[in-house]
């Protein structure tokens, strides 16, 4: 399913930003504030979202407010509020100020009372319908479930079977087929109905690709954040550091100007940042080694591991070929363990475009490195709290003494970009070298690339899989439509002086990032049943 909304900037965009930056804002606050002021800030804060006393989106202002409560909740981390028994909205807020807490399975939510219970595979008849002489839509359908009334065919839905052949047969198009748009975004088939028709949500299937999230048009899907946990370390004076994907180029404003976004986390609070491209630089080589050394003598081909989604679908739905998909730690990963190297009681935190990267640092080998995960769209709020609409826009220069990433690294936001730095470092070593590479950009085209792989059809081939079309600058956190985000990411990649991943001196950390004391290699991926059970909610 397209994504149709990102990049357009509508009701609910305002509401669920204005959320982050509030929730941020007091966060912030807490530092002077006492308790109690806190917890008076946050029960008035619906009535400043949502001021007063005409609902302006839904049939009820008390509908509106009651939903923003959740999302603040989500904002903080913490759980859905019961709805069959009073419930605070500050409920859990003492156990959420401890920097260390981390949230709960599920990552994502919904939030029922919001949910429209919207058709799902349902075939429907539309004005458009001429009642034409042919009937073809009669005729084709193999249960006969339709007949016609006063001149205009009627579907019977007892009978219906929704094979689609009665749409396809009209000549009007005058049949359309009615599909939850937060199941139809979902590649991972984990979205369903309830039995009161709303969305309900297969934790055992779902690996929190966030599409659904952002493909809601009444925002009943959220997930969890960590604003409020970042915030607090930083408050407690913590050494924090952000790591930030290569899809943020355009994304707060900016123009992928590094030292000015150094600076503007320092406002925030943060001790420094660095680019992931430097670990997207280290998944390169590590990727390239591991082919070279690998395909097809072991492995008849080889899926890149960089996104979490995609190689947790992979892994729990084709275990046979599991290893097939690389075991190089994600970009994210390695980063965080390059920063650790010289910050070693830093607190670091993941900013991008990912709510699957959420569910990465819930692993408990990742987590030891990543202590908080942050998309775009949450670090944005953090910025309004602090009055930084462009950071292109602060005062004063930025620092410059950093370790510069190459362009391929910085080309992994962008569906194509992780294959191509891949099959670049194997040229560097085999410049002959053929690299036959596949990619595939959502699940459900991940899944058709999975699957014909198994069956031989991709032999000694580069599997490149990415959960959202169009690549990490699709994710569910970004700001910016993705073909604007596309364009600068790739603007920004040409402007380093390294063009290759081989060309960054860090890779030399590379067989020591990757293997233990023994010799032996680590998996970054680690095993899909962690993951799943990681996510699950508990009863």
């Amino acid at each position: 399913m397209a994504d149709t909304m990102r990049g357009v900037y509508t009701n609910l965009t305002e509401i669920r930003r204005n959320v982050f930056s509030s929730v941020a804002k007091i966060a912030y606050e807490m530092a002077e504030d006492d308790e109690a002021t806190t917890r008076r800030k946050l029960r008035d804060l619906p009535y400043e979202i949502i001021p007063g006393d005409v609902a302006t989106y839904r049939e009820s202002v008390f509908l509106e407010r009651a939903i923003v409560e959740q999302r603040i909740r989500l904002a903080m981390g913490l759980p859905l509020q019961s709805v069959d028994h009073r419930e605070s909205l500050t409920e859990g807020v003492a156990d959420a100020s401890v920097p260390e807490t981390y949230y709960q399975p599920p990552l994502i939510n919904v939030i029922k009372f919001a949910c429209n219970a919207c058709e799902d595979n349902v075939y429907r008849v539309t004005n458009a319908c001429q009642g034409c002489l042919a009937h073809p839509c009669r005729e084709i359908c193999p249960k006969g479930a339709i007949t016609f009334k006063d001149k205009k065919a009627y579907i019977d839905q007892e009978k219906c079977i929704h094979c689609g052949m009665c749409a396809k047969a009209c000549p009007y198009h005058a049949i359309q087929h009615h599909v939850r748009p937060c199941a139809e975004a979902c590649g991972m088939h984990a979205i369903g109905s309830d039995e009161h028709g709303r969305a309900q949500i297969d934790y055992e299937k779902c690996v929190s690709c966030g599409q659904c999230l952002i493909n809601c048009p009444f925002g009943a899907i959220a997930d969890k954040s960590q604003i409020f946990q970042v915030i607090q370390a930083i408050n407690a004076g913590d050494e924090v550091i952000a790591e930030v994907a290569p899809a943020f180029v355009g994304q707060f404003g900016g123009k992928g100007n590094v030292d000015k976004l150094r600076q503007a986390f320092s406002v925030l609070g943060f001790s420094g940042m660095e680019e992931v491209a430097l670990g997207a630089d280290l998944c390169t080589v590590q990727e390239a080694e591991d082919f070279l050394e690998e395909v097809p003598d072991k492995y008849p081909f080889m899926g890149t591991s960089c996104c979490p989604a995609w190689s947790v679908m992979a892994k729990k739905e084709f275990p046979d070929h599991a290893d097939c998909i690389s075991m190089a730690l994600t970009p994210m990963t390695l980063t965080a363990r390059l920063i650790r190297k010289q910050h070693p009681n830093a607190k670091i935190v993941f900013v991008g475009p990912c709510s699957a990267k959420k569910l990465e640092a819930m692993r408990r080998s990742v987590r030891s490195e990543v202590d908080f995960v942050l998309t775009f769209e949450e670090m944005m709020g953090m910025m309004k709290a602090r009055g930084i609409e462009d950071y292109n826009k602060l005062e004063g220069e930025g620092d410059s003494d950093f370790e510069v990433a190459s362009a391929d690294g910085r080309g992994f936001a962008v569906a194509g970009g992780v294959a191509n730095a891949v099959v670049n470092a194997i040229h560097r070593r085999y410049p002959n070298r053929e690299v036959n590479v596949v990619n595939a950009e959502g699940l459900e085209e991940c899944r058709k690339m999975m699957k014909d792989a198994v069956k031989g059809k991709y032999p000694g081939y580069l599997l490149e899989g990415m959960a959202c079309p169009g690549g990490c600058v699709a994710g569910a956190g970004t700001l910016q439509a993705i073909n604007k985000t596309a364009a600068a990411v790739k603007r920004y990649a040409k402007k380093s002086p390294r063009k290759n991943a081989t060309e960054n001196s860090y890779r030399m950390l590379i067989p020591a990032l990757e293997r233990d004391a023994d010799g032996k290699r680590v998996d970054g991926a680690d095993a899909v049943a962690e993951t799943i059970e990681a996510q699950s909610p508990k009863e």
